[in-house]
């Protein structure tokens, strides 16, 4: 399936509200990060919102656009563990929150694809 005309502002949207919510409420995002990274979580809370915040205004921006996005599907790869951290940290919580968590895993391969797919058609023009 192509990305559509707009497939590049949704992505750059969905990076760009994600960073928000990190740094609107960090204390979810503090429980994710691997205990095996060194630092404070926060840190790495607040590193990953100015990641998705520089990565939504790449991919917003024609001229950096394909790097971006290929960055992008990159950044998704690299943020399944926290991810599969989440699901292992809330298997006990009841089964609205655990499949939700337990969701959140397999949509990582859309939006590599997704990522992927805008950094394609960014290279065609």
């Amino acid at each position: 399936m192509a990305p559509s005309p707009t497939s590049h502002r949704l992505l750059a949207g969905l990076l760009a509200g994600a960073s928000v919510a990190h740094v609107a409420n960090p204390g979810l995002f503090d429980s994710m990060v691997p205990r095996a990274l060194p630092g404070s979580p926060r840190t790495w809370t607040y590193a990953s919102a100015a990641a998705e915040l520089a990565l939504a205004a790449g991919v917003a921006l024609p001229r950096t656009r394909r790097p971006a996005a290929l960055a992008a599907a990159a950044f998704f790869v690299g943020v399944l563990p926290a991810n599969v951290k989440m699901a292992y940290d809330w298997r006990d919580r009841g089964p609205a929150l655990r499949a939700a968590a337990i969701a959140r895993l397999p949509l990582q391969v859309p939006l590599v694809l997704w990522a992927y797919g805008v950094a394609r058609k960014a290279e065609a023009r």
